[in-house]
This record gives C-alpha cells, sequence and structure tokens, in this order.
C-alpha cells in the first residue's frame, strides 16, 4: 500500500534530472525504504519525478540519501504521505510569493524611500519584528504618497512568479478554491488575483483621502493569525479537511497557515519559514507545487 509519496523537481529552464541521475536516486530510495517497493513516475521529463514508496520515510532521511543528487541537479525535494495529495484548496500569500515583488517596498520607490522601507519590510519577514507595527510603521512613512502612484507601480513594477498562473488556473480545473492573502493592500491583491485567476482575495486596505496616502491601514490589520484564520474557515466552507489543503508562502507571518495546511510550502523562503515547511522549493518554480501534488505536465491547464 503506498505510504510516502517523494518527488524531485527542478528549474524547467534547465531540465536537470536525466535518466542517469534520477536512476541513481530510484536506486537510492529502495536501500533507504528497506526493501519496500519503489515505483517512478515521470511528470515532466527532465524536470519532475515522483516515486511511491510502500514505506514511511522521513524527509530527512529521504535529503539525506539524495543530497548530492539534489545539489547536482540543482532540485527540490518534496517528501509526504501518499494518501491526500490532490488538493482541493490552495491558499497563498502574495508578495514574494505569487508575485516576485514586495508592493510596499516598490510604493516606497515613488517617495524616494525604497532603502529605508525595504530594509523594516526584510527584518519583518525574517521574524524579527512584529508584523502589525511593523505595517504600520512602514505605512506612516508614506504618508502623502499619491494615490497615483499606486496604479503605477502595478503597471510598472509587479510581475506573477514563474509558474503562477499555472499554478491557480490548473488547481482551478481541477475543482479545488483557490485563495490569494496577503498582509498587503488591497488595490494590488485584487488586481494580482484577477491576473493569477485566484477565486477569492483577502489583503489590508490603505487608507486614502484627498488622492493622497493617509499614512494608515483600516483596521483591524489582517497578519500572521488571519491567514491560518483564513485557511481554516475556507476549508470549513467548503468541507475540506485541512489534509486537503495547500498553503504556500515565504515570509514569518505565513508560518501559522503554513503549519496549518495539509502541506505547507516555503517558496524562495525566509530561513526561518524554510525550516518550518513541510518543503522547501528553492530552485523550481511554482509548478512545483502540482507536481508534488502528483499532476504532470500534460495535465496542466496552461
Amino acid at each position: 500500500m503506498p505510504v510516502t509519496a517523494i518527488t524531485l523537481v527542478c528549474n524547467p529552464e534547465f531540465e536537470s534530472l536525466g535518466d542517469d541521475l534520477v536512476n541513481e536516486a530510484m536506486h537510492r530510495l529502495l536501500e533507504a525504504s528497506d526493501g519496500a517497493e519503489v515505483r517512478r513516475r515521470t511528470l515532466a521529463e527532465d524536470v519532475a519525478e515522483d516515486f511511491i514508496v510502500d514505506a514511511e520515510i522521513m524527509r530527512g532521511a529521504a535529503e539525506n540519501a539524495l543530497s548530492d543528487i539534489l545539489a547536482e541537479a540543482s532540485a527540490d525535494i518534496i517528501v509526504q504521505p501518499a494518501a491526500h495529495r490532490r488538493k482541493r484548496l490552495l491558499i497563498a500569500d502574495m508578495d514574494s510569493t505569487i508575485i516576485g515583488q514586495e508592493c510596499i517596498d516598490e510604493l516606497a520607490d515613488f517617495a524616494g524611500l525604497k532603502r529605508e522601507i525595504s530594509a523594516i519590510t526584510d527584518r519583518a519577514m525574517r521574524g524579527e519584528l512584529d508584523f502589525e507595527d511593523a505595517l504600520k510603521e512602514r505605512v506612516g512613512m508614506l504618508k502623502g504618497l499619491p494615490e497615483s502612484a499606486l496604479e503605477e507601480a502595478f503597471r510598472t513594477r509587479i510581475a506573477l512568479s514563474a509558474g503562477a498562473r499555472t499554478l491557480v488556473e490548473t488547481m482551478n480545473s481541477m475543482g479545488a478554491l483557490t485563495v490569494l492573502v496577503s498582509g498587503g493592500f488591497t488595490f494590488f491583491v485584487e488586481r494580482v488575483a484577477r491576473l493569477a485567476g485566484f477565486q477569492r482575495f483577502q489583503a489590508n486596505e490603505l487608507l486614502i483621502d484627498g488622492g493622497a496616502l493617509t499614512g494608515k491601514v483600516r483596521a483591524p490589520i489582517l497578519g500572521r493569525e488571519a491567514k491560518e484564520t483564513a485557511l481554516r474557515q475556507f476549508a470549513e466552507k467548503g468541507a475540506i479537511a485541512l489534509a486537503e489543503t495547500i498553503a504556500v508562502g515565504d515570509g514569518a507571518n505565513d508560518l501559522d497557515m503554513i503549519a496549518a495546511a495539509g502541506l505547507g510550502v516555503a517558496y524562495r523562503a525566509k530561513p526561518k519559514v524554510a525550516a518550518a515547511a513541510d518543503a522547501s522549493i528553492r530552485h523550481a518554480d511554482l509548478t512545483a507545487l502540482l507536481y508534488a501534488q502528483g499532476v504532470s505536465r500534460n495535465e496542466f491547464a496552461t
């Protein structure tokens, strides 16, 4: 009976998972499983390989067995129970996850404060500062910035991360609920949600008066606890077991939702988040979350 699913995935631009390397990985997993059956399935030629093991193999043991292979291929590994791999709810962070930027840092550039505000953002995402206090401080520094800077920042600075639209649209096509949750701002989150194809979104609201930012955010501020709450509420409303959910993020305010999800994924994340997540994606793009579910490339919606 299938017990453990182990997925290897690399950056699709480099296609580094060749047959010789994957065959060696298969051999090592056979040794690590003490003779249990291991079945290999190619999800994407030279990009993603899946191994189903009829024994329990912990993440640390799998990583140790394949460490030099992963380094050679610049590949990521996802180790998880084989049951409930296909998820019915995706909940994702936005800044530095679904998009490659931090929106507040890009706004700060229009105020000539990018260096100062980026430094605060980085410390908050590392968990060194309280998220709510750090958000209030940064937004306060933007007081008086013209409202028009929001549209200009979105139009000229914001872009989806590689694989984001494919991830979301494929999960939509599989019947899953897709939700974008952010400690950022509705102006950006609503537009990014539409661009990527998310069905729902949740974010903070910047207060604007007379065509300029007031330096304040509408209360209550949605932070770390709110993201976990959103996961649980959307799952409950959809009668979805937590084991059937997947959450992805990069910063400390994503830690609670990552911990609560059936599969919590750190994407190009801060060290504290990468260490706490079920899986850490450092090389692959966001389609790794589809391969983690056993979805092959020919099943992708785009």
